[in-house]
């Protein structure tokens, strides 16, 4: 069997393209500070990634 119409350029890249659309960033609270950070990342503004590691941050002179 042949395809009654062939699909159209524009139906075919509307189709290809439906996966690029941007998605909004997951962002979480800080359990220390409570600044949004991504999730399994070091927050910006603490330094804090879990109990057992937490990073130097330049601003804190401590």
């Amino acid at each position: 069997m042949v395809p009654a119409r062939r699909k159209s350029k524009a139906t075919t890249r509307s189709r290809r393209n439906s996966h690029t659309a941007l998605k909004p960033m997951n962002l979480v609270a800080c359990p220390r500070c409570n600044a949004a950070k991504l999730p399994h990342r070091a927050c910006a503004n603490c330094g804090y990634v879990n109990s057992k590691v937490s990073l130097k941050i330049k601003g804190e002179e401590a």
